[in-house]
């Protein structure tokens, strides 16, 4: 029977290419997106060109009765969640001097709060099973900081210390918890960049070029895989040397 993974904010950037690349290796995908999109009909076309099938669901992370709701649609078409990828995440960059309250607390309740959320719900669950991986993307900036995302590390450092405190919790249930920490990727939120910017940024990544999504994804699928039997409470950094 194919495992089924379900992945939050995934119509674009690297949340689609996790969606994409689980599809490949076999996985029925669930989809959580927060507005319908010209992009969402795109991703489930390419997802399901890989002979799977790509259930949509709408939600907002922020909110715990939509997590709620989400998790029990997922549960009634597939009858199980094996992989869950917290994937979605936003950005309110600002110095701390001029940041608005609501820019900071937004931030929080997307990236912190939404994984909670969704975790919450879908735990029940993977407790019954005794399995299940959990797999939350975090960044590099929640490791090492950055000037005008004291909201944004803020968020993705407490992601780490979340993902090392449930691991804890429920290695005894056979449940596996890690987080990933992509560096600087080169995805739509990027590509907006001016070339000298994105050109300085290179400059301190000892590998001298940008990531990608997929290889992201690949560390991902390392993660949702047999392979990682023996892993859990890791945040495995994908950042071309930049931490």
């Amino acid at each position: 029977m194919s495992k089924v993974a379900f992945i939050t904010g995934a119509t674009r950037g690297i949340g689609k290419q996790i969606a994409i690349t689980l599809a490949k290796q076999g996985y029925q995908i669930a989809l959580n997106y927060r507005k319908e999109n010209e992009e969402l009909e795109k991703v489930k076309k390419e997802i399901e060109e890989n002979e799977v099938e790509c259930f949509t669901v709408k939600g907002d992370v922020s909110i715990f009765e939509d997590c709620e709701k989400m998790v029990k649609q997922i549960l009634e078409k597939f009858e199980k969640i094996d992989v869950l990828v917290n994937n979605a995440g936003i950005t309110k960059d600002m110095l701390l001097m001029r940041m608005k309250q609501e820019d900071f607390e937004q931030v929080i309740d997307v990236n912190l709060v939404g994984t909670f959320n969704v975790t919450k719900n879908v735990m029940n669950h993977m407790l019954k099973a005794r399995s299940g991986k959990i797999i939350n993307i975090s960044s590099v900036v929640g490791v090492i900081g950055n000037a005008g995302q004291t909201n944004y590390a803020a968020s993705k450092a407490g992601i780490i210390g979340f993902t090392k405190s449930l691991a804890k919790e429920v290695a005894s249930r056979g449940i596996l918890v890690n987080a990933v920490a992509p560096g600087f990727i080169e995805t739509s939120m990027t590509e907006i960049l001016k070339e000298e910017i994105k050109e300085e940024i290179t400059k301190n990544i000892p590998l001298k070029r940008i990531g990608t999504s997929q290889e992201v994804a690949n560390v991902v699928k390392f993660l949702a895989s047999e392979d990682s039997s023996y892993i859990t409470g890791q945040v495995i950094q994908v950042d071309g040397g930049m931490a």
